[in-house]
């Protein structure tokens, strides 16, 4: 599974990356990126705003557990890096690498009508992410609210790209038992 973008712009754009914040003064940036080696989201040449009226060089300072710093091009001082805070990062899906038959970037999944394993309509995939314990997919429920799954062969046995579904099963809750409840509640005391 290829790491990339929640929304995209349209089939042809793919969004690498969002600017978190400024960082210090001069108009240094933090990216969360969405690419499989967060650096590369610098490796693809320019990248646009999700209407592509705004054009960005990205040049990588550092990297760390956070996400990257970064300076964008046109973008001077602290007041230009508050101004481009949540702007979504594009570039075109042909500067992409190729996919292998079972990967797929995180757009192309978005707007997916989800199904349970028995056949039943779930809902439609909103957002796809990785919150540091793995990638999760986000719902929207066809009846209100949303859920989360965890993207695992286990619970997501069936993206199907080409038929435009994703079949999920998901797991049984886990509640604790009462005497497992009343221990954690002495406990406390």
């Amino acid at each position: 599974m290829k790491k990339s973008s929640d929304k995209s712009l349209n089939a042809d754009q793919v969004c690498v990356g969002v600017v978190t914040g400024p960082h210090g003064l001069q108009g240094a940036v933090k990216i969360k990126s969405f690419t499989a080696d967060p650096k590369d989201v610098a490796a693809y040449g320019p990248v646009t705003n999700k209407s592509g009226e705004q054009r960005f060089d990205i040049h990588v300072i550092r990297a760390n557990k956070k996400g990257l710093v970064a300076e964008l091009s046109g973008v001077n001082d602290r007041n230009a890096a508050e101004a481009v805070q949540g702007t979504e990062l594009y570039v075109s899906r042909d500067k992409l690498p190729e996919l292998d038959e079972d990967e797929f970037y995180y757009s192309d999944l978005i707007g997916l009508p989800v199904e349970h394993i028995n056949g039943e309509e779930i809902g439609v995939v909103s957002l796809v992410d990785n919150y540091g314990a793995g990638e999760v997919m986000e719902v929207e429920l066809k009846d209100g609210g949303t859920e989360m799954y965890l993207m695992s062969r286990d619970v997501v046995p069936e993206i199907d790209l080409e038929n435009r579904r994703i079949v999920v099963n998901p797991p049984t809750e886990v509640y604790a038992d009462k005497g497992h409840a009343d221990e954690e509640t002495e406990e406390e005391e």
